[in-house]
């Protein structure tokens, strides 16, 4: 992916809470598109290798959801989580991290990650297919600004964090703010 690129349409298989549904888990599954999340929305995706995964669940996830409040001032009007884990696993995962302001997206077969060209294998840490690291700016499904961890490929013995993180995103929508006509 790169600036000016549209998002792949895929088709997302999700779990819902549904109250109507009753019982001890009353959720439902909901296909959601590329278009139910991105379309007349600008937003922050960011990708990582896994749920519940050290450096996902310390630092980088909680960082998007703290910088929320101000990734809004800067006209963003959602932040996304995505990783190759099913719906059961990303949801477990937005519990645990007691999320109120990233909403997370399963893309369980890696279907959307594969398309975006950034599906890798992790098989030397057991993982197997899962996402390389990285984050963009989407304005109605379109890159604005592309983030990518250096290094990608198959089999990568290590997991560098930075050009993701909240941090290097929040400074880049300032930055963007600043140079913006007035």
């Amino acid at each position: 992916m790169k600036i000016g690129d549209k998002l792949p349409q895929v088709t997302f298989r999700t779990r819902i809470r549904d109250e109507a549904v009753g019982g001890p888990n009353p959720f439902r599954w909901q296909d959601m598109t590329t278009d139910d999340y991105f379309k007349g929305k600008r937003v922050v995706l960011f990708s990582l290798p896994g749920a519940f995964t050290p450096t996902c669940s310390t630092y980088q996830l909680p960082g998007f959801e703290k910088a929320f409040g101000q990734m809004r001032e800067l006209a963003i009007d959602a932040i996304y989580c995505m990783s190759v884990n099913d719906s059961f696993v990303m949801n477990q995962w937005a519990k645990t991290q007691g999320l109120q302001n990233v909403a997370v997206i399963p893309d369980g077969s890696g279907e959307f990650t594969e398309k975006a060209g950034m599906l890798v294998r992790k098989d030397n840490l057991g993982f197997g297919a899962r996402s390389w690291r990285y984050a963009a700016v989407v304005n109605d499904g379109v890159v604005e600004a592309w983030f990518e961890e250096p290094g990608r490929m198959d089999d990568c013995p290590e997991d560098p964090y930075g050009e993701t993180s909240p941090e290097s995103v929040l400074a880049w929508l300032q930055n963007a703010r600043v140079a913006e006509p007035a």
